[in-house]
């Protein structure tokens, strides 16, 4: 056998291994999955999550249906989080997708409304604007399945009859 061919077949493989290896070492963000993390209708939108968020590029995760943006993080998506019942905090839909905000100290807590499996997204607070995040999270969120419920207000609810009672 020649010595370059002999060469190639040893290099090739080898060279492989080692990009394997390097890509390995970079450094992950460690997120805890969610409890149904593992839920089939996770995987359509894991796979639409766009590779930056405003100025913030996507890093890897060290957990099934997670995602993380920013060095350091600066946006944090798990999906299989538990589905939110009705509640009184604020609630906003941008591009067909209903979002419960919670505030915290230093970042807000968004998790989708009326969608099974529900995602949560963590924000850190003046670091990255919540509207351009949430417009470029929306289309992939729009792919996992809607429950038939949504966001409603004060507006949204009907005003009871007034009763009249006799004298």
């Amino acid at each position: 056998m020649p010595l370059n061919v002999c060469s190639w077949r040893t290099a090739v493989p080898f060279a492989a291994v080692a990009l394997l290896l390097l890509t390995a070492c970079g450094p992950s963000v460690t997120v805890d999955e969610a409890k149904d993390a593992n839920n089939p209708a996770c995987a359509p939108m894991m796979v639409a999550l766009p590779d930056a968020l405003a100025d913030a590029k996507r890093r890897t995760t060290s957990s099934q249906a997670t995602a993380a943006w920013g060095d350091p993080s600066v946006v944090i998506l798990r999906c299989g989080v538990t589905v939110p019942g009705p509640t009184t905090d604020k609630c906003v839909t941008v591009n067909g997708v209903d979002w419960v905000m919670k505030e915290g100290d230093s970042y807000w807590t968004l998790t989708t409304y009326g969608r099974n499996p529900a995602t949560e997204l963590l924000l850190s607070k003046n670091k990255v604007p919540s509207d351009t995040v949430l417009t470029e999270i929306s289309a992939a969120a729009a792919k996992i399945p809607t429950t038939g419920h949504g966001c409603v207000g004060p507006n949204d609810v009907p005003n009871p009859s007034p009763s009249t009672t006799p004298n």
